[in-house]
């Protein structure tokens, strides 16, 4: 546990200015570029793609809304394939975040971690989800990714988010809206609660949080307009015809 906190960086680069400057920093770089090389690699891997062409030889995304995301998997699929979705942009997302943490650390503080790379580790997973490689650059929204990364590292905020996406989903039926409404909030509760617990925020965590937040809702300026004009389709649960 104590490994996943500070990371292995601290016993490779001394910090207290014995060790040669040069050599320190191109090894910071160098590790920076691997993990979240890995990280974006990682989001590139699209569940919902990967699983519409395993199991109905098809691609998700000539489908519906034309996004490879849960939303989409579940109307097109139903509810297995959109579970099996679930898990696996969730375990992607894991997996990505704790290779950047065994070498940077969490740098946990009571219930929100502060490591800035971490964060920068779940934004290019996020990017790899939405601008996959391996998919011509086309996949989700990213929502799942980050829903993922602020479970990882900031559980309590991440809690309170989903409360607020629950509620807006059962009296609206809008996912999109749900969507939207915690993205705008993420980055805001980040500040708000490193704030009462008496830390100070890390300016790239807050650069990457505010990121995020930004980054999801202009994912979805396309369901904005479908919300504005009233064409917004609402959640409807079922299996494929």
């Amino acid at each position: 546990m104590s490994l996943l906190n500070y990371g292995i960086i601290n016993s490779i680069i001394s910090w207290d200015g014995s060790g040669d400057k040069l050599v320190n920093c191109f090894i910071f770089v160098g590790l920076a570029i691997l993990v979240l090389g890995i990280s974006y690699l990682l989001g590139s891997l699209s569940s919902a793609i990967i699983i519409s062409k395993t199991m109905f030889n098809e691609d998700v995304r000539s489908h519906g809304s034309g996004n490879a995301g849960l939303t989409n998997m579940l109307r097109t699929y139903g509810k297995g394939a959109a579970a099996l979705t679930l898990i696996g942009d969730m375990l992607k997302t894991a997996v990505a975040i704790l290779v950047t943490a065994v070498v940077f650390g969490f740098n946990y503080n009571n219930g929100i971690c502060l490591s800035g790379m971490c964060y920068l580790s779940g934004l290019c997973a996020v990017l790899g989800h939405v601008f996959p490689i391996f998919y011509g650059f086309k996949g989700g929204k990213g929502v799942l990714v980050t829903a993922t990364m602020a479970l990882m590292l900031t559980p309590v905020i991440f809690i309170s988010l989903l409360i607020v996406f629950i509620t807006t989903l059962v009296i609206t039926g809008f996912v999109s809206l749900g969507s939207i409404i915690v993205a705008a909030l993420f980055p805001v509760t980040v500040c708000l609660y490193s704030h009462l617990i008496g830390g100070a925020l890390p300016v790239l965590t807050a650069i990457c949080s505010v990121f995020l937040g930004l980054f999801v809702i202009w994912c979805h300026r396309t369901n904005i307009k479908r919300l504005k004009d009233g064409n917004e389709k609402r959640i409807s649960i079922g299996k494929r015809k």
